[in-house]
Order: structure tokens, then C-alpha cells, then sequence
């Protein structure tokens, strides 16, 4: 990470906002989805800011945990879907190529 950028983490504004943001949404959004109970420990843009600043500071946020965060988030952002598997033994992402007609 771009050293500016992670400086921006540590300003007031951003921790303001995101403690803001973890007491109004306390859950994991991903696991909320999937019918799961996490608490959320992360704030993350829903969509990558790229180093802008308007983008960064005025983006959509959202509360999830750290697997989410690191794992599932990360997949979609690269992949554009998680490959994660329910407990069927099918993808539970609807994007994932397996559900293509």
C-alpha cells in the first residue's frame, strides 16, 4: 500500500467513520448474507477507491470480519466472484462461473 494512502487509515475522519460505521452495521455483511452471525471487525469500501481521496473519504462502506475482508472481498475484487462453497458443495456466489447458463 502506497504510503500517503495508508496515512489517510489513520486520520481522525477515517476513524471516526469507520467506528461510525462498525455500531450502526456491527455484523459481517458477507456472513449476514449467507445467513451467518460474525461480528464485524473491519470497515471496507464496497468499492475500491484507487488511491482517490473524494472516493476514499465519501465511498460507500461496509462492517466485515476479518475472513470476509481478507479472503472473500479479496476473490471478488480479483476474480469478480468468491469461490467459496456451501454446504450443499455448491458456490454460494451467483456470479460464480458455475451457475452460467
Amino acid at each position: 500500500m502506497d504510503a500517503e494512502i495508508d496515512r489517510w487509515y489513520h486520520r481522525k475522519r477515517w476513524k471516526t467513520r469507520a467506528a461510525h460505521q462498525l455500531k450502526i452495521e456491527p455484523l459481517c455483511r458477507i456472513c449476514k448474507e449467507r445467513g451467518k452471525i460474525e461480528p464485524a471487525c473491519v470497515v471496507d469500501h464496497v468499492e475500491r477507491h484507487n488511491g482517490d481521496l473524494v472516493k476514499f473519504v465519501f465511498g460507500d462502506v461496509q462492517s466485515l470480519c476479518i475472513d470476509c475482508h481478507n479472503r472473500t472481498k479479496q476473490q471478488i475484487e480479483v476474480l469478480g466472484y468468491s469461490r467459496d462453497i456451501g454446504p450443499d458443495g455448491f458456490p454460494i456466489d451467483r456470479r460464480h462461473p458455475f451457475w452460467a447458463t
